[in-house]
């Protein structure tokens, strides 16, 4: 797992801060670049199989000379047995400033926790803040389970 102390930023921030969101975004960024290694050229959607976990699929969405927009997300089966994505996290990638920014994602969850957090957080910066460190975890998670896009 890649330790988010090796990150050093370039000022003090607090947390809920617009610096410190600079610096989530830029933790995402690295943790990415591992999961993904090289981008692809095609526009096809990856899937990363591991023993385990749920397939992760990610979809490019869009493609631009310096960002990307790309859909990462799990499928699951809900109860009337139809594929439901969650989280289904809307991701853009700003490749000249190496950073990588949750934009999106579902609004409404399924897991209490996730629904806790997002009822708790409803101010632009908190929303932001609050969809970037789950990005952020969730991208700490598939590392330490194996994903990886080759």
């Amino acid at each position: 797992m890649l330790a988010d102390s090796l990150i050093v930023p370039e000022c003090i921030f607090r947390p809920g801060s617009f610096s410190g969101l600079m610096t989530i975004y830029e933790s995402n960024y690295i943790k990415f670049a591992r999961l993904v290694g090289s981008y692809p050229q095609s526009d096809t959607e990856w899937v990363s199989t591991v023993p385990g976990d749920c397939d992760l699929h990610l979809e490019w969405l869009r493609r631009e000379p310096y960002t990307s927009t790309l859909k990462l997300t799990y499928w699951f089966e809900n109860p009337d047995a139809q594929r439901e994505p969650d989280p289904d996290m809307v991701v853009r990638v700003y490749h000249d400033a190496a950073l990588v920014e949750a934009v999106g994602g579902r609004q409404s969850h399924h897991h209490h926790l996730l629904k806790a957090l997002a009822r708790s957080h409803a101010g632009e910066l908190d929303r932001r803040w609050r969809v970037n460190i789950m990005l952020n975890k969730w991208l700490d998670y598939l590392l330490d389970t194996g994903h990886r896009f080759a």
